[in-house]
């Protein structure tokens, strides 16, 4: 069974990104510091076996930025819709399209998500007892979402950007008599705290996330948490 993942990604550009960085950083350093989760997300999912690789990005007027940035075996697709729900809609609308048996969807603000929880999701998916499978973060929302058909259902009317997302989807799960596959939670980097929690965590060389670490570490000021 063929999988696609694809990664949502914003363009880094300043004052668009990160912004709840935005101080301490400034928009300059958030956009440099975003550009390095890209990178580290590519370079960590792309070990990710058997697996094809999909960016959804925007604006779409950013294809000539992430055609430079991804390989060239990469799809790459705009995102589309009004919220986030339409736009994980059309997504997988798409990554069915072209054929896939299972899609993944996963965010571009946990730059050290190991590819273990990945094939954790794909596996779960292709096993055939799960229809949906969730990765939880600590504000209430999700760093990942797979499915193994298209569910628009699922994401219509909810409340996002919100902490009662996950518990919404997965009532809405539960109505629509999907069964659920949860993964370990993982955390996004959003805010200060956030960022800081990431740099007091030791990273090893080419561990998920040591670009984003090692460019926080040697370009914030030496009095950062």
């Amino acid at each position: 069974m063929r999988t696609l993942l694809v990664i949502f990604a914003k363009e880094p550009v300043p004052g668009q990104v990160k912004t709840r960085l935005c101080p301490p950083l400034s928009p300059e350093a958030a956009a440099q510091l975003y550009h390095g989760f890209l990178e580290d997300i590519l370079e960590e999912m792309g070990r990710v076996p058997q697996v094809d690789l999909a960016l959804a990005f925007a604006p779409d007027t950013a294809a000539g930025f992430f055609k430079s940035l991804v390989p060239t075996e990469v799809f790459l697709t705009p995102q589309t819709g009004e919220d986030l729900g339409e736009r994980l809609i059309r997504a997988f609308a798409w990554g069915f399209g072209l054929g896939f048996g299972v899609v993944l969807v996963r965010n571009s603000d946990s730059p050290d998500l190991p590819r273990e929880l990945v094939i954790e999701a794909k596996g779960a998916l292709a096993a055939g007892g799960a229809k949906v499978v969730l990765g939880p973060s600590p504000d209430g929302g999700y760093y990942l979402v797979g499915l193994r058909a298209p569910q628009p259902e699922l994401f219509r009317s909810l409340a996002w950007s919100t902490a009662t997302v996950l518990a919404d989807t997965l009532n809405r799960a539960q109505e629509l008599s999907l069964a659920v596959h949860l993964l370990p939670p993982w955390p996004d980097i959003d805010t200060y705290e956030d960022l800081a929690k990431f740099l007091a965590r030791p990273l090893t060389p080419h561990a998920p996330g040591w670009r984003s670490h090692r460019w926080a570490k040697t370009r914030l000021s030496p009095d950062f948490p």
